[in-house]
């Protein structure tokens, strides 16, 4: 069975397999564990597949938590850019790897409870779907893995700060 994603901004014809995804360990990264398989907001199902291991990062230490991520950037950078290559697509929105970081950034140091994490959720996609500056200018311009990642790890920060501020003051 083959799933045809439809954006804008990539080569509508783009068709891969499942078992592509399935069978190849850095396309199962890529798209987060089948979660990026999503014809309807892959990014969202990302970014909801991201939760069950913010759970289990959130128990750990904030510098182990920290490590994590800062590796899961790290090789999320040649998990983005296998899975480009090979789809022979920049960006392809079914890969999600970049919004699993991007989340436990969002999440980082904030306390766990259900209406941080549903906010925390809910702006980390505002800012990856909305882009405002300099996100939007490193998605545009800067390509490969790195380019990927980027702009979710932005967009991480941006509603890691504003969660942060409503954490603590609020």
């Amino acid at each position: 069975m083959t799933i045809l994603h439809k954006n804008p901004k990539i080569n509508k014809d783009v068709i891969r397999s499942r078992h592509q995804v399935w069978s190849n360990p850095w396309h199962f990264l890529a798209f987060g564990f089948g979660s990026g398989l999503t014809k309807f907001a892959p990014g969202t199902f990302g970014t909801l597949a991201a939760i069950p291991l913010y759970l289990l990062l959130v128990q750990l230490p904030w510098l182990w938590y920290g490590m994590i991520t800062l590796f899961a950037f790290y090789i999320g950078i040649h998990i983005c850019q296998v899975a480009s290559d090979d789809l022979k697509v920049h960006d392809f929105s079914g890969i999600v790897w970049d919004e699993f970081v991007g989340f436990w950034i969002t999440m980082f140091m904030i306390p766990l409870d259900w209406k941080w994490l549903i906010l925390g959720f809910v702006l980390f996609r505002f800012f990856d779907i909305v882009k405002p500056w300099p996100i939007s200018y490193l998605d545009q311009h800067v390509d490969g893995g790195f380019g990927i990642m980027i702009d979710d790890v932005l967009a991480g920060i941006y509603a890691w700060f504003c969660l942060f501020m409503i954490v603590t003051y609020f």
